[in-house]
């Protein structure tokens, strides 16, 4: 599905769906304090319903079911959620999957206990999804929004990676990553109270592979270049990783989260 936001990228049209087979390939980057995190606040654990919004190829769910939730996880792209179905099956998970765009959910009220949004929450219309989603979790219940990109000013590897995809993307709204809190719209607050958030490094190991496959499923490349474009930032950023980065190696990351609480 072909998506336009005048908030994103100067509206330059991208399709997660074009790049879901190096999402699932290469997407599933999170480290393990990541998660460690979410269950130590006692969010997406057993006895707990958990909607995953823009669960993309069911990353945050898959490597949460161990604790034990009960999972359902939604995006706008079918793509993305035929891969979320294949590797979970293949993984003999029980997890529900539905294609559908954030702003047409229509389950019932109280029907969940945490709602997560990792790495999307930005593209959601607020002033439309707020209400549904505190109207969707039970009393108490909580919102869960987290996040995870690459330092480009601090990591070169990153930075080198970054120039190559502003050169095909000059407009790409991922650029320029620094640490911060996760900005939370004003339209959340008439819905919500901020119980908690947290900001970390993390260090996130690579092979020159993975992290090209890894930059190959991002917005700024996969989802939107043409097939000439593509082509021709795939030998660019091949050859930079060959010339700058060992075989094996790590990428300076910042992680975040916030928690908020439904009034």
């Amino acid at each position: 599905m072909e998506i336009t936001d005048k908030r994103i990228d100067g509206g330059k049209a991208f399709d997660w769906g074009r790049t879901s087979k190096e999402y699932a390939k290469y997407r599933d980057i999170y480290p393990w304090i990541f998660y460690k995190k979410i269950a130590d606040r006692g969010l997406c654990v057993k006895g707990q319903r958990v909607l995953d919004l823009g669960t993309g190829t069911g990353v945050l769910p898959r490597n949460m079911y161990k604790y034990g939730a009960d999972w359902t996880g939604t995006d706008i792209s079918a793509e993305q959620i035929g891969q979320a179905i294949i590797l979970s099956k293949a993984a003999g998970m029980d997890i529900n999957y539905l294609a559908t765009p954030t702003e047409d959910l229509s389950f019932p009220k109280e029907s969940f206990d945490v709602i997560t949004a990792c790495q999307c929450f930005w593209y959601f219309d607020h002033e439309k999804v707020m209400p549904k989603l505190a109207e969707m979790l039970k009393p108490g219940g909580k919102l869960l929004i987290l996040y995870m990109a690459w330092l480009p000013f601090e990591d070169k590897i990153a930075g080198e990676s970054e120039r190559i995809v502003l050169k095909y993307s000059p407009n790409w709204t991922g650029k320029g990553e620094t640490r911060k809190p996760i900005v939370i719209p004003q339209a959340a607050y008439r819905y919500f109270d901020l119980a908690d958030h947290e900001e970390y490094d993390v260090m996130v190991p690579f092979t020159r592979e993975s992290w090209h496959g890894r930059m190959k499923a991002c917005r700024g490349v996969g989802a939107s270049l043409s097939g000439d474009e593509l082509s021709r930032w795939e030998s660019e950023h091949l050859k930079m990783l060959q010339d700058n980065a060992p075989e094996n190696f790590e990428v300076l990351h910042h992680a975040a989260l916030a928690v908020l609480k439904r009034k």
